[in-house]
């Protein structure tokens, strides 16, 4: 009679099929009673802009376009900058209603010192801005600039990633944007001697002007 030897990976999966066998109502019944979160208590617009501004990021409130215009000549003005590149169409035609400068071009993008996009979702739990490459914007004009700002209207405000993308899920159906991200933050990293720089692969300063919705 032929005695089959046992192996260890034999023996290991024994284990594995008796214990999915073994089925258990919650093997860690602490886990789900613990929240990662604490329940937010602000509205959502306060508590995007305070975990945003903790994050280094810039919270301009506006009550309206004009508003909007005003508080985007004063940055310009106190940053210092005019090569100012807007692609998405809508945004576009928000400028041209009030003759704000910017360029069309996708050419030279060298001299690029600043980008107006819009965005997907703001993420209230983090502070975090969803963008996607299905805008005009696609992937560069969140990536290339110095400074990038943000233009989003209340009604983008969410509280958790998941909403988020329950969001993106009803707006684009089956045919979801290739490039889904989030940006907390301006572009930093501590690789270098641990120190904190901003701006090291990506915009050093982030600006978000919301946008209270027309109805």
């Amino acid at each position: 009679m032929n005695i089959r030897n046992t192996t260890a990976k034999e023996k290991m999966l024994k284990k594995i099929r008796q214990a999915l066998l073994q089925k258990k109502e919650n093997p860690h019944p602490m886990f789900e009673e613990n929240q990662l979160y604490k329940d937010e208590e602000d509205s959502l617009d306060v508590t995007f802009a305070r975990e945003f501004t903790q994050m280094s990021g810039n919270f301009i409130y506006c009550d309206g376009e004009i508003n909007l215009i005003e508080n985007l000549i004063i940055l310009v003005e106190k940053i210092n900058i005019s090569k100012i590149y807007i692609w998405e169409k809508p945004i576009q035609q928000m400028m041209d209603q009030f003759g704000f400068p910017y360029r069309k071009s996708q050419q030279a993008l060298e001299e690029i010192e600043a980008s107006i996009t819009g965005c997907e979702a703001l993420i209230a739990r983090n502070g975090s801005i969803m963008v996607s490459n299905a805008s005009e914007s696609g992937r560069r004009l969140s990536v290339y600039p110095p400074v990038h700002i943000v233009i989003a209207r209340a009604s983008q405000l969410v509280m958790d990633v998941k909403h988020a993308m329950a969001q993106i899920k009803e707006r684009y159906g089956d045919d979801l944007p290739t490039m889904i991200t989030t940006i907390t933050g301006p572009s930093r990293t501590a690789d270098i001697e641990k120190r904190l720089v901003l701006g090291a692969h990506g915009p050093k300063q982030l600006y978000l002007f919301l946008l209270e919705d027309r109805f």
